[in-house]
């Protein structure tokens, strides 16, 4: 139950429509498992078709393909409202509704589409992304991971890393180097049973505990010419073209977190008595949760604003940066500030904010960290080379 009440944002129905449906799932299927899926590092599968009913997982794509055809605000509200329950099925869904799927409904072939959409849109394949590797990060042109080409496609060798949702993913858009410089990269669907490739170690993280991230491994793995995504040598377009729908829409993961945030300490500071009253009662714990409920609607209404923008086709890339920066920076403090009104009880683990905070650094980090954010938001407006 959220414990603010609600804002009108000038939302379209569809968005209302989705928050609703988003969200009961969300406190009925995924918040009665979130604790587990923490603490036992658990991804949990099951829940991909009962999304898949819902529709949420082709929340952008045409129905032609089993989409609902919606746009980017419906899917940033239904990224937030399952981000509300668990942050961790939050990333791997967006990871696989946004960043796999709705990729290959940007750049797919009539083919591509028709063969890949309708299983993850259904929810009985999982998607993931693979962009990353150890050595190129915010470099991410620097890869190494080879697609040489050869007769009837190509051979990819090398590995990437950090990938979201590799270990059980079914389908993975993989970026890999094909030529020379930036211009040099192409984009493939990669099918998890292509000889040549597996999942190396899975990596332990801080927080987004049962979320998989997982290195992936090429090892003269054949990929046919037909599984090319986009032009040949095209890839950082079809790339860069992505991460401003990426950023917005893992955005929705921060404002999710810190509606659980504010759901969690307005309870507790109403309930909680010390020297003879509510800890609410206080003045400083008042301001606390004053500042924690601004920043929650200052980073809602420019990431609402972000999206729809995006729906218009007005997107700036600095300004999709900048919604996941305000986003990803007040997630961080809010949830430092719902243990902090916790006290020792939100240093434990009987209190999910604790949660919270370990999961509220990863986009700090993950979809651009807050430097490159920052650079490329300066640099976009001042005009610098």
């Amino acid at each position: 139950m959220r414990a603010t009440p609600d804002f009108d944002f000038g939302l379209p129905e569809s968005a209302q429509m989705i928050r609703e449906a988003a969200g009961r799932f969300a406190d009925e299927k995924i918040a009665p498992l979130a604790a587990r899926i923490d603490a036992e590092d658990w991804f949990p599968r099951e829940l991909w078709p009962a999304m898949g009913e819902l529709g949420l997982h082709g929340i952008t794509v045409e129905e032609e393909f089993g989409g609902l055809g919606l746009g980017y605000i419906d899917h940033v509200i239904a990224v937030e409202e399952v981000s509300r329950a668990s942050a961790s099925v939050g990333l791997s869904y967006g990871a696989h509704s946004n960043l796999c799927v709705n990729q290959i409904r940007r750049w797919g072939t009539p083919e591509q589409k028709a063969k890949y959409l309708p299983r993850l849109i259904s929810g009985e394949h999982v998607g993931s992304l693979a962009m990353s590797e150890a050595g190129a990060g915010s470099d991410v042109v620097s890869m190494k991971l080879k697609a040489e080409p050869v007769d009837g496609g190509f051979k990819l060798n090398g590995t990437k890393f950090w990938i979201t949702n590799g270990t059980y993913a079914d389908t993975l858009v993989v970026y890999a180097k094909t030529g020379d410089g930036s211009r040099g990269i192409s984009a493939f669907l990669i099918e998890k049973d292509f000889p040549g490739f597996s999942i190396g170690q899975k990596i332990d993280k801080m927080g987004m505990r049962g979320s998989p991230t997982a290195e992936l491994v090429f090892e003269d793995c054949f990929v046919p010419e037909s599984q090319v995504m986009g032009p040949v040598n095209g890839g950082v377009g079809v790339l860069m073209s992505g991460l401003d729908y990426e950023r917005v829409v893992l955005a929705g993961l921060q404002l999710g977190i810190m509606q659980a945030c504010l759901d969690t300490v307005i309870p507790f500071v109403r309930e909680r008595k010390q020297f003879g009253k509510p800890i609410g009662a206080f003045q400083l714990m008042q301001a606390k949760v004053a500042d924690m409920y601004v920043a929650l609607q200052s980073a809602r209404a420019y990431t609402y604003a972000v999206a729809r923008s995006c729906d218009a086709g007005q997107t700036t890339r600095f300004d999709a940066a900048g919604a996941i920066l305000l986003a990803s920076e007040s997630a961080f403090r809010v949830a430092g500030e719902a243990v902090q009104a916790l006290g020792g009880a939100g240093y434990t683990k009987d209190w999910p904010v604790e949660r919270y905070l370990r999961d509220a650094k990863l986009l700090d980090i993950g979809a651009g960290t807050n430097e490159i954010r920052r650079m490329l938001i300066g640099r976009e407006l001042i005009g610098a080379a």
